[in-house]
């Protein structure tokens, strides 16, 4: 795949130095880390390896440099994407499956930004909770589900916007194990129930860890401190509604593999949206929501110290996990609800994983040669800040293998 004009590495490299000058004192160290690791990416500064095609007759010769891997890199989730989304695929069922969208309103995800941690772990897990109680009510589904939540913070146009995609499949266990109970096609559980409910767990969670002393609050929300402010600054947030959105089902478990391989491993903007850069500003392309159709898609422009800001604005805690499994596929009971659900729906397991691969070819590279399509065997790995002795073939067409 042809590497994209611009890139979000591109404006950290020629912006990024006057921006941590001009921010000194004011960016924490996961943030600088980010950059530091988006501006390497794929440069000799990592160092990389030499592959050349196995043709002898071709002997096309390419250089590739080795990732950062970070999380928050726009060119480092496709291969992290396609290992978790293989490891999926032997999950899903041959059930309908529902999309939920679980959203903070913005008087809580202005505090949110202040309290990464704790407010968007409360985020996966009061939503999870919300979505067990209401399905294990007779009156909705009465059974266990199972649920996969992905952490987003970002709208399109970069701004704080913390929600959690999931996806649940269309029925679950009964309460006593000893049926799949399955819901109507294009219906899963009452969006108005669940926004009711997620409001008054969110605030009493937050409420609760505000009295332990988990939050903090500077700048202007700095007297939030006092629990009475607090608890004023929340109470507008009781009656208004908080949103919960359900989409009509996929079309089966192929159509939620590649929702999920969209969306599980994205950062807050790809470099494909990426359209122009200079000296004074970033064009990217945005989603108006609001429109539905062509004229939805738009242009922006910010001054590129804005776009970093807003880019670094997403930067996860460090070891905060942004997918995580809840109900029936909760880590320790998984691997047997799994096995039950099969049982139950009569589906037999799927096939055992190949794993052929050997220390034979752990040499070859999983892309073909582009001019002969022969295979490419590793012939040099050279270390960061080191450059190979092998030169790439003039063509230089480029192998991304990360």
């Amino acid at each position: 795949m042809a590497r994209p004009a611009l890139e979000v590495a591109d404006i950290l490299r020629g912006h990024g130095p006057a921006w941590r000058n001009a921010n000194a004192g004011h960016v924490n160290l996961a943030a600088l880390k980010v950059m530091s690791a988006i501006e390497s990416c794929r440069t000799a500064a990592l160092g990389g390896h030499v592959a050349r095609c196995e043709n002898t007759a071709c002997g096309y010769t390419a250089i590739a440099y080795n990732s950062c891997r970070n999380r928050h890199c726009p060119k480092c989730q496709g291969a992290v994407a396609r290992e978790w989304m293989e490891a999926r695929a032997a999950e899903l069922l041959p059930v309908p499956y529902f999309h939920v969208v679980f959203t903070l309103p913005s008087v809580i995800s202005d505090i949110a930004y202040q309290n990464k941690a704790v407010i968007y772990d409360l985020l996966f897990k009061v939503s999870a909770e919300t979505m067990t109680t209401i399905a294990a009510d007779p009156r909705h589904l009465g059974a266990k589900i199972a649920m996969t939540s992905v952490l987003h913070t970002w709208g399109s146009a970069m701004t704080h916007h913390p929600h959690v995609h999931m996806i649940v499949p269309g029925g679950g266990i009964a309460l006593d194990g000893s049926a799949w109970i399955a819901k109507a096609a294009n219906f899963l559980l009452p969006v108005m129930v669940l926004s009711r409910l997620f409001r008054r767990l969110m605030i009493e969670r937050l409420t609760a860890a505000h009295a332990d002393g988990l939050l903090s609050f500077y700048g202007a929300h700095a007297h939030l401190a006092d629990t009475n402010a607090f608890a004023a600054y929340l109470a507008p947030a009781r009656k208004t509604r908080w949103f919960v959105y359900a989409k009509r089902p996929f079309a089966g478990p192929k159509s939620v593999l590649a929702y999920l391989s969209r969306y599980t491993h994205r950062v807050a903007i790809s470099n494909r949206r990426l359209i122009s850069a200079d000296d004074r500003s970033v064009t990217f392309k945005v989603k108006d929501y609001r429109i539905d159709g062509p004229g939805r898609y738009k242009t922006m422009t910010l001054d590129p110290h804005e776009f970093i800001r807003r880019f670094l604005l997403h930067v996860l805690p460090k070891g905060f996990h942004r997918i995580r499994h809840y109900g029936l596929l909760a880590s320790g009971v998984k691997a047997a609800n799994i096995a039950r659900m099969r049982e139950l729906l009569d589906v037999a397991p799927p096939p055992a994983p190949d794993e052929t691969n050997s220390a034979e070819t752990a040499d070859i590279l999983p892309t073909p040669c582009p001019c002969c399509g022969g295979r490419m065997h590793i012939i040099e790995q050279f270390d960061a800040g080191r450059q190979p002795r092998y030169q790439a073939s003039p063509s230089r067409l480029r192998i991304d293998t990360s």
